[in-house]
C-alpha cells in the first residue's frame, strides 16, 4: 500500500522539478534564474511553509 505523500513534500518535489527544468526564479518570474540547488531547496521549504505544510527547522550545531 502507497503512502500519500504530505503537503510539504509535494510542494518541494514541485519546486525541484522546476529547478531541474530551469524555471525556477527568485522573487517573481522576471527575477534571476536559481542556479544553486541549494538556493532551490530553500525556495521550496519556504513556499511549503507559506502553503501551511508543517517543515522542520535546520538543525544547528546548537541544537544537539
Amino acid at each position: 500500500m502507497k503512502k500519500e505523500m504530505s503537503k510539504g513534500k509535494k510542494k518541494v518535489e514541485k519546486v525541484m522539478d522546476e529547478f531541474k527544468e530551469g524555471k525556477l526564479h527568485s522573487g517573481s518570474k522576471k527575477g534571476p534564474e536559481v542556479t544553486n540547488p541549494k538556493q532551490a531547496v530553500a525556495i521550496a521549504l519556504s513556499e511549503a511553509r507559506k502553503s501551511g505544510a508543517y517543515v522542520p527547522k535546520k538543525k544547528t550545531k546548537n541544537d544537539y
